[in-house]
C-alpha cells in the first residue's frame, strides 16, 4: 500500500473531526491578488507600517494615516475570495468547521460565506468614531484628505477611523472572547498561512495543544510549531484545502 503523504493524513484527519477550528493569516490574502503593503514602493519605504498604523499617527499625523489607509482600502476594490476562502467555507458548511479566527482585515471569509468568524484584528470594511465609538461607513475613508480641515469626523467631533485594530490599541474584547473559547473547545486546530510570529494569534496553538486537540499547518514557510503539528504542509492555501475538500466531497 502506496504510503500517505501530508495531503492525504489531512484529508483523513478532517473525516474525523467534529470541532474543528482554523486560524488564517497573510497567506489567505495574498493568494486572493492583495500585496503585502509592506512592499509598496515611496512613502512606505520612508515610514514604517508601524508607525502608520497607529493610534499615535491617527492623532499627531493624520494625513499620512489616512493616506495609508485610502491606499489600503483601495486595494479590496474588485478583490474576491479565493479557493481556499471558499473551501472553508464549504467545510463550515459541512459541519466541520466551527470557527475561523482571522488575523486578516480584509473581510474575505465573511465574503465567502463563512458565518462564525473571530476578526482579532478588526475589519477594514467597517469604521468608527474614534471618540465615541458610533458606526461610520468606510466609504468616507476613501476620500482624499489633503489638508486637516478634510479630516473625516463624527457628529461629536471624533476622528472616523478604521474599523482595525491599531498599534497602541488592545484586540478587541469579544473576538478575542470567541477565539479563544473556540480554541478551547476544539478537537483540533488548523493554521493556515501564517508564520505564527504575531502574538497573541501564535499563542493559540499552545492553547489548543494544552486541550489535547490536534494540530495541523499549512503554510509556504516554517513555523514555530511545525515539530509539535500532526500534519504540516508546505504549500497555497487555495490548493491544499481545495483538494482536500474536493476529496470529502467524493465520500
Amino acid at each position: 500500500m502506496k504510503p500517505m503523504n501530508a495531503e492525504d493524513r489531512l484529508i483523513e484527519e478532517l473525516r474525523k473531526v467534529h470541532r474543528l477550528v482554523v486560524l488564517t493569516g497573510a497567506g489567505m490574502s495574498t493568494e486572493s491578488g492583495l500585496p503585502d503593503f509592506r512592499s509598496r514602493d515611496g512613502l512606505w519605504q520612508k515610514h514604517r507600517p508601524e508607525e502608520l498604523a497607529s493610534v499615535d499617527a491617527l492623532l499627531h499625523r493624520p494625513l499620512l494615516f489616512y493616506e495609508f489607509y485610502r491606499y489600503r482600502l483601495e486595494l479590496l476594490e474588485g478583490v474576491v475570495p479565493n479557493p481556499g476562502h471558499r473551501a472553508l467555507a464549504e467545510l463550515e458548511r459541512q459541519g466541520r468547521l466551527q470557527c475561523i479566527v482571522t488575523q486578516n482585515v480584509d473581510g474575505l471569509h465573511g465574503e465567502a460565506g463563512c458565518r462564525n468568524v473571530a476578526e482579532i484584528h478588526g475589519s477594514l470594511r467597517k469604521a468608527r468614531c474614534h471618540r465615541c465609538g458610533r458606526s461610520h461607513s468606510p466609504e468616507i475613508l476613501k476620500r482624499p484628505v489633503a489638508s486637516l480641515a478634510d479630516l473625516p469626523r463624527c457628529t461629536c467631533g471624533g476622528l472616523i477611523r478604521p474599523g482595525v485594530v491599531l498599534f497602541g490599541e488592545a484586540l478587541p474584547d469579544e473576538a478575542l472572547a470567541r477565539a479563544l473559547e473556540a480554541v478551547e473547545q476544539c478537537d483540533a486546530l488548523l493554521v493556515v498561512g501564517t508564520s505564527l510570529q504575531v502574538y497573541p494569534a501564535a499563542s493559540l496553538p499552545r492553547l489548543a495543544l494544552r486541550q489535547g486537540a490536534r494540530l495541523w499547518i499549512v503554510n509556504l514557510t516554517p513555523t514555530p510549531y511545525d515539530a509539535f503539528a500532526d500534519v504540516v504542509i508546505t504549500g497555497k492555501a487555495g490548493e491544499v484545502l481545495s483538494r482536500a475538500v474536493q476529496a470529502l466531497g467524493r465520500d
